[in-house]
């Protein structure tokens, strides 16, 4: 003989997540893999394309003024606008303009915390390609790539995970806590005494 389910009095949340299931919430967690997910397809894209195009700035630049001060302004430009982005897009940190008349969204403090993970970023790759030198005097061409790259990836993460976790980072979402009502437990003797009165 089938008995009929009892229903749960615990309180405990269902978080099975199972099809079919109406109300039941996900699993924890896969939102925010997912928004973390997107985050860093966005942040490749963005720093990627501000990357392309400051090679090509500097490029053009360089045949107007020297080397090491075109690189220097393209260098600075980039990091700003790149910090822009992801306030804006990577990240949807909805930070307001720093001024009124500003139309930058990030404030000094964001600008410069950004520009210290990008100057990390470029220690980390400048060290392994030193390292590589170090114990291989005329590495090869793809060995250099291999590690170059290696690097770049890692930093890359790193980067992203300190901009995320640190300079963009926002209050946690606010849930709702579930309240539970036994309704199996018996009254006590002084809250019988208080309705009765």
């Amino acid at each position: 003989m089938a008995h009929a389910p009892q229903p749960d009095t615990t309180g405990a949340p269902d978080t099975t997540g199972a099809p079919g299931i109406t109300g039941a919430p996900r699993a924890p967690g896969a939102p925010r893999a997912s928004r973390a997910s997107a985050s860093f397809v966005r942040f490749v894209v963005f720093g990627g394309g501000v990357g392309l195009a400051s090679s090509a700035a500097v490029a053009l630049l360089a045949g107007l003024l020297p080397f090491a001060l075109a690189n220097a302004l393209v260098t600075i430009v980039s990091t700003v606008l790149a910090t822009e982005l992801h306030a804006r897009f990577t990240f949807a940190a909805g930070l307001r303009p720093a001024t009124g008349r500003c139309p930058l969204r990030c404030g000094l403090r964001h600008h410069l915390q950004s520009a210290g993970t990008a100057a990390a970023a470029f220690s980390v790759t400048t060290l392994a390609m030193l390292v590589l030198h170090a114990i291989e005097g005329t590495p090869g061409l793809a060995v250099e790539q291999t590690v170059y790259l290696s690097a770049s990836g890692l930093a890359g993460v790193g980067r992203f995970l300190a901009l995320r976790l640190y300079v963009f980072a926002t209050a946690p979402e606010q849930r709702p806590v579930p309240v539970s009502v036994d309704l199996h437990r018996s009254p006590t003797r002084r809250e019988s005494l208080t309705t009765a009165s």
